[in-house]
């Protein structure tokens, strides 16, 4: 078979922003393989300076339509640290399950909506429609009820608008947490472990590659840490949140308008599968065992399977978010005003997991209150040398396939990863090489 292979998948699709798939191989020799981010900077960072903290959050929330709730817990979380605001146990409680209920719902959406379509070889979800029907309802009641999460805690599901610095400016009643907590047993369990036995069904469609890289997450000795944590990597262990730039290195690349990122090696992954691989054991045991039903054992080191992960952690969030309320409706819900006097006015650092992956925010602010400086490092940046180091590993792999299948794979790849694209774009002095 010829040694030369040429692919440019242009706009790669069922990806949230634009990348496209360049591979070049002449005589064997691989020359490239990777995935080119083509987007234009946003400069959401500059759009922080100068704004007040009561603004922050509202602002960073804008950054994605699909992690809007992360950016702002990571946010508020950075405000709360630079300014000294402290926040109640009830507080971090609801804070939690929102964390719960967009963590699931976009895992759902990636997983049912955008990646099985490649295990049935179909270009999107549509056709899915008429011949798997009930996976597709079951899948959009999954992605509802992680919507009436965001509605009822926060006021709505995109863009939140109940959440402060330092706690909220409306807290759910006791019946509408109850509510929440029964469509959860009767409603979202059902769906989710019907969901993660169609997903079983489908596990010989997922292509059996493996590659060891660092596997970077948050940690928490007391939970599988979604909300908050330290900083773990598989090959160096725990550092504290203050250490991320030592962690991340970001650096630029000629063929991405997004930062690159490494750390022990050349390139790390983060998000679904960097936290089981670090995190599996605090998984609640209903999680647990649909790991095992699904084949994800830690550690695991194809990406693919990322998209297992996503599952294995839907079914987590909705078991944590019914104790969560359980523990809240036995405590009594507090009308609680929220924390806004600053003790100190500085530096502050936060991490919370979004469902691609661990997002730092960093703001130093004034003592008027006013940010002089921000920096948010995400996910999708921090997984793309990854990607890149996958891609030279499996080409090479593969090449007898033909280039059908060989591109088949690499989109598949690309998507497993769920990237976030837009939200990674930060710079714009980029020169693109032909």
């Amino acid at each position: 078979m010829s040694r030369d292979l040429s692919i440019n998948v242009h706009h790669i699709t069922r990806v949230e922003g634009h990348g496209n798939i360049v591979v070049d191989m002449k005589n064997g020799v691989l020359n490239k393989a990777q995935l080119d981010i083509v987007e234009p900077p946003r400069f959401f960072e500059a759009m922080m300076k100068g704004r007040s903290y009561h603004e922050a959050a509202i602002i960073t929330s804008r950054i994605c339509g699909i992690c809007s709730l992360g950016h702002q817990i990571a946010s508020l979380k950075a405000t709360e640290a630079a300014l000294g605001l402290e926040i109640s146990e009830q507080t971090k409680k609801l804070r939690k399950i929102l964390v719960h209920g967009a963590t699931f719902q976009s895992n759902v959406l990636h997983a049912l909506f955008l990646a099985a379509p490649d295990f049935l070889n179909v270009g999107s979800v549509f056709p899915l429609v008429e011949t798997h029907k009930e996976v597709v309802l079951a899948a959009l009641r999954l992605k509802r009820l992680a919507n009436d999460i965001g509605d009822i805690i926060s006021g709505r599901a995109v863009h939140p608008i109940t959440l402060v610095p330092g706690g909220f400016t409306r807290i759910p009643t006791e019946d509408e947490l109850f509510d929440l907590k029964m469509k959860l047993v009767e409603q979202g369990l059902p769906d989710v472990n019907f969901a993660a036995d169609v997903l079983k069904s489908l596990a010989g469609e997922i292509p059996v590659f493996e590659r060891e890289t660092e596997y970077i997450s948050a940690h928490s000795e007391d939970e599988y840490a979604l909300y908050d944590g330290d900083i773990v990597t598989s090959d160096t262990g725990i550092h504290p949140v203050e250490e991320y730039l030592n962690i991340t290195n970001e650096f630029i690349v000629p063929h991405s308008s997004s930062k690159h990122a490494k750390f022990s090696r050349s390139s790390y992954l983060v998000g679904a599968l960097a936290r089981f691989n670090n995190n599996h054991a605090l998984l609640h045991p209903p999680a647990k065992k649909v790991a095992t039903a699904l084949g994800l054992e830690a550690p695991n080191y194809n990406p693919y399977m990322n998209t297992v992960a996503q599952m294995v952690e839907v079914v987590h969030c909705i078991v944590d978010s019914i104790d969560l309320i359980d523990q809240l409706l036995e405590d009594g819900l507090k009308k609680e005003k929220p924390n806004q006097q600053p003790t100190r006015y500085g530096r502050g650092i936060a991490l919370t997991e979004v469902p691609r992956g661990i997002l730092f925010h960093d703001y130093t602010y004034n003592r008027q209150g006013i940010i002089e400086k921000a920096n948010c490092i995400i996910p999708t940046g921090q997984n793309l040398a990854n990607i890149d180091n996958d891609m030279r590993k499996l080409v090479p792999e593969i090449i007898d396939e033909g280039k059908e299948a060989i591109t088949k794979k690499l989109e598949m790849l690309v998507r497993a990863y769920d990237p976030c694209i837009s939200c990674s774009v930060h710079m714009l002095d980029v020169e693109f090489i032909e």
